[in-house]
């Protein structure tokens, strides 16, 4: 997808189509009982949790069930979610989503996300870095895999 559209008339670059087709696209799931999905390309500057991302992308589940205060904006994608049973706050750029997608059918679409160079790449000190080739500790007490409640009969 190419953003260097320039505006014919001020020679000026037109802004990015991106976040408007995030924005239709998410609402295009939700309108037909989909769940968005976002595919992001981790950089420095998402807030993301680390041991979730692999090869450095990690994938989202952002519908109004599994998010809280989701802001769609131009710039940034926020909102808040529960990770392992705890709340977390989730940013990232509009630049480095890869994808959006209903989970049950695949219906959506793919943007190509540039390598950022290293000046746009340290924006937002809060954000931690990814680690280049080191896998992400298991935790100490996995949490049991989600299914089937189990009832067990006492007699």
């Amino acid at each position: 997808m190419q953003d260097d559209q320039y505006d014919d008339e001020q020679g000026e670059p037109l802004p990015s189509t991106k976040p408007y087709l995030l924005r239709a696209l998410y609402e295009w799931c939700c309108d037909n009982g989909f769940t968005p999905y976002l595919a992001v390309a981790v950089d420095r500057r998402s807030r993301v949790p680390m041991e979730f991302v692999r090869d450095g992308q990690i994938v989202l589940n952002i519908s109004p069930d599994a998010t809280n205060r989701l802001q769609m904006g131009n710039d940034l994608v926020t909102f808040q979610a529960r990770f392992g049973g705890q709340a977390r706050d989730i940013s990232v750029a509009v630049e480095c989503v890869a994808a959006i997608y209903a989970r049950e059918n695949g219906a959506g679409m793919a943007f190509e996300v540039d390598e950022l160079d290293d000046q746009n790449a340290g924006q937002g000190q809060d954000a931690p870095a990814v680690a280049q080739d080191v896998e992400p500790e298991p935790p100490a007490n996995p949490p049991a895999k989600p299914g089937r409640p189990h009832l067990q009969r006492i007699k």
